[in-house]
């Protein structure tokens, strides 16, 4: 839990982070108190055995000792308790962090998903404009042959008229 802790957003990071150091220092306290009262008990319990004997008043001694075991028992139950909520407050931040990284694998295939259609819909896009400027390059490239064929005519045509207006201008010439 602490390396999932750990590896969340930071804002959620330091608030679960410091849940976790209450919860493991509560957790630590009850069982330092558990071994106390327990050694305590178990201390004491020698202890009163043995001068049970001797006592005139076993019947006090007995009723206090069946007093703090009461007290010892109920504080073990509260502690109990808090340990139960403890752990059942840690499944359930567990799960909410389980559920968080899969909302965001999810969405990172999203992601991933509409990069790939972005790119491939931009090449098919450039392609697309490539495949049009080749058409007007070939259109134009057609009309200049197109023109370059009529000039040529044109300047065939011009040369040849006046070769024959410089025959003819001759002919007249020369027969006089």
């Amino acid at each position: 839990m602490d390396l999932e802790a750990r590896s969340l957003q930071p804002n959620v990071k330091a608030v679960l982070l410091a849940k976790l150091r209450e919860y493991k220092s509560d957790l630590n306290n009850l069982k330092s108190k558990h071994k106390r009262l327990a050694s305590a008990n178990s201390n004491q319990a020698a202890r009163d055995d043995l001068l049970e004997s001797g006592m005139a008043d076993a019947m006090s001694v007995s009723a206090n000792q069946r007093g703090r075991l009461m007290m010892s028992t109920e504080r073990l139950n509260e502690s109990s308790d808090r340990i139960k909520e403890s752990r059942k407050t840690m499944l359930e931040t567990e799960e909410l962090g389980v559920s968080i990284l899969q909302d965001l694998h999810q969405q990172r295939q999203s992601l991933l998903h509409a990069n790939d259609t972005v790119f491939l819909l931009l090449k098919k896009e450039q392609l697309h404009g490539v495949d049009d400027n080749i058409s007007k390059s070939k259109k134009i490239l057609t009309n200049m042959s197109r023109r370059m064929s009529r000039n040529k005519w044109i300047i065939s045509s011009i040369i040849v008229v006046l070769v024959v207006a410089i025959a003819l201008i001759l002919y007249f010439k020369l027969s006089k």
